[in-house]
Formats: structure tokens, sequence, C-alpha cells
């Protein structure tokens, strides 16, 4: 009789974990780098900080990777985060007030990327768990929530349609996702209110824009830093 309750009872976790297995977020050990990646587009996808993604994989300064390069995407073992970084470790917790401002990597001024309502709020749903969704019309004005660099232009990340990536400084990065066209390329430094893309569909064919901020790669809830409104 015990063997058969503690059967069952391992029966129904594993048909629980397999319910919920789309709500979890798995990551490889490696990954092997394909045609239009990005140093920032690999760490953006798997939620690390790209000077951690370098510092594991010995990359240097101007972060060149090729199709094909398997990069690590744990820190290995041994390895101990110089102080810059060290906040940022994959034990790190999301915090839900803004840090002190940092050398090279201060408060930035937000403001919204798009007029319309929030219609899905930061970790409501599985689509969400990174971002928010902001709802408008097809083709009205995404603009950039604070100036900065563009580090990755394109379509290449699963879930995000038309994507656009800003980096504002080394701990801060926002991200705009389902874009119906893009208005600005990799390399280009956009101010705050410049108009970056036009709002495309996203789930549910229903238009609206998947926005995220990022610290120190990890994502944060974008209604802390944006202004009220």
């Amino acid at each position: 009789m015990v063997w058969f309750a503690r059967s069952l009872f391992f029966g129904l976790v594993v048909t629980g974990l397999g319910a919920c297995s789309s709500a979890l977020r798995w990551t490889p050990d490696t990954y092997v780098v394909q045609p239009g990646d990005t140093v920032y587009s690999i760490a953006f996808q798997y939620d690390i900080d790209k000077r951690d993604l370098m510092a594991w994989n010995r990359l240097d300064g101007n972060a060149l990777i090729f199709v094909g390069q398997r990069l690590r995407l744990y820190e290995p073992e041994g390895y101990y985060p110089p102080p810059a970084t060290r906040s940022s470790s994959r034990s790190s917790s999301n915090s839900s007030r803004p840090p002190p401002a940092a050398k090279g990597g201060g408060r930035v001024g937000w403001q919204w990327p798009t007029s319309g309502p929030v219609i899905t709020r930061f970790g409501a749903t599985n689509k969400t768990r990174s971002g928010m969704h902001i709802g408008g019309k097809l083709g009205q004005p995404v603009k950039a929530a604070a100036a900065g660099k563009v580090v990755y232009a394109g379509d290449s990340l699963p879930g995000y349609g038309q994507l656009l990536i800003i980096k504002h400084n080394s701990q801060y990065l926002s991200a705009y996702g389902h874009n119906q066209q893009l208005l600005v390329g990799e390399g280009d430094q956009v101010s705050l209110g410049q108009s970056i893309a036009k709002m495309g569909e996203g789930p549910g064919n229903r238009p609206l824009l998947h926005f995220e901020i990022r610290r120190s790669g990890r994502p944060v809830d974008p209604l802390i830093y944006l202004p009220r409104r």
C-alpha cells in the first residue's frame, strides 16, 4: 500500500510537471551560434548579462563570434566574476526597486515607448514573463524609451517577431518586439522619443508592442521604471 501511494504521488508530480512544462524555461549548457546571431541577441534570449557571456567564453572586447561556434551559457567551474559583474550572476534575484546609480550604469530617464493601454503585465503570462504588452493600432509609432544604441535588429529570436534591442548604458537594455516595420538598424544611435519602429501584430493577431527593460541582463518590471500616466 505504501509503495502504491508513493507511485501514485510520483505519477501525479510528473503529470503536473508535464502540464506546466511550457511555462518553464530550460537553459542548455551551450549554444551553437546561428546566422544573424550577436552576443547581445544570445545573451538576451537566455537572460544572461552580455559581460558574463563574454567572460565565460573568453571573448575579446569586440565580442566577435562566428557561425558554428559553441558558447557556454553557464559560468565554468571555479569561475569567480570580477567585481564589475558580480551583481549580475545567475544567483542574484530580481529586485523590485531600481538600484543606486553606478559608474557607467546609472539610472536612465525612461518614457513610454508607445501610446496605448497595458493589456498584459510583466509576469502575468508565459508570453510576458520577461516584459509586458502594450496595445494600440497597427502601424502606430514605437519610440525609443530612452536614448542609446541599437545593438540588435531582426527576427531571429523566436517569439519576438521583428525585434529591436537598445543598449542605454553598461547596465540597461530595452527591447521592442512584434513590430510591423523597423525604422532603425544595428549600430544606430537613437534619442529619447525617436520613432524606431511601427507596431505590428502579436499573439492572437492583435496589434501590440512587447516591451522589456533588462538590468544586467535580467528582465525587470517596466512599470517600476516608466513614469506614471
